[in-house]
């Protein structure tokens, strides 16, 4: 006995021909893909990146030496040492005028820095350590106490006219020291403890006491009234540090 089924009758638009149907349905859109803008002029509005002109707002970099103010090269820059403020010819033009204690050149040292004196205390503490001492700390130390002592010494006696600076102080202790890191060396070939290294010692503290009194005497106003007392000031500082070589 066959079962009957019921099919709805399948009912066909006006034109009769079924093919046409599929003609008419609206054809899908790509996904992903949103309406244009409306507005031509703005293409990444349409997310269309094939349609859109490229921006030349946006010049390529010009890598050129008149660009970035460079001038004609590294001729016109100045040398590494004068940018650092390291005046070597100032240097050794005070040196040598501390190499002869009877014509000390005071204008020279006008102008202080810690350059030279860092110089001299470098080399000091190497022959120092060449006779088998290690003072740097000890060297550095007593620079900035001496330097200090100098200091507060020389304007105790001028009073209120005094017009040395703690600046000046080191640059002129440091550049006095000079003899001292001489006597270091010649120490190197004397033998420890002998009559010839006490001798020599005293040679060249006395060069340092004579170069940094006349110095200060004539930088610092007020000065030649207590030479006396700042020629004893300075000659306990150079002994202090040539006991350093001496023992």
């Amino acid at each position: 006995m066959s079962k009957e089924f019921n099919v709805p009758p399948v009912v066909f638009p006006s034109g009769g021909n079924p093919g046409t149907v599929a003609q008419q349905r609206r054809l899908p859109t790509a996904p992903f893909q949103p309406p244009r803008s409306a507005n031509p002029n703005i293409p990444f509005m349409s997310f269309d990146v094939g349609s859109a002109v490229p921006s030349t707002s946006f010049s390529a970099p010009q890598f050129g030496a008149n660009s970035i103010g460079i001038g004609s090269g590294f001729e016109d820059e100045p040398p590494l040492l004068e940018e650092l403020g390291i005046n070597t010819r100032q240097i050794w033009s005070k040196t040598v005028s501390i190499v002869n204690p009877f014509r000390v050149n005071a204008d020279l040292h006008e102008n202080a820095d810690l350059s030279g004196p860092f110089l001299f205390l470098l080399a000091f503490g190497l022959f120092q350590l060449l006779a088998g001492k290690l003072h740097f700390g000890i060297i550095l130390g007593w620079v900035t106490v001496t330097a200090l002592f100098l200091y507060v010494v020389f304007n105790l006696l001028a009073g209120r006219n005094g017009n040395l600076d703690l600046y000046r102080c080191v640059s002129l202790i440091g550049y006095c020291m000079l003899p001292i890191v001489i006597l270091s060396a010649i120490s190197l070939f004397l033998p420890q403890g002998g009559v010839a290294i006490f001798v020599t010692a005293g040679v060249f503290v006395i060069w340092s006491t004579r170069v940094c009194t006349r110095l200060l005497v004539e930088l610092a106003s007020c000065g030649d009234e207590h030479r006396g007392l700042i020629a004893y000031a300075c000659f306990l500082i150079y002994v202090l540090f040539s006991l350093l070589v001496i023992f």
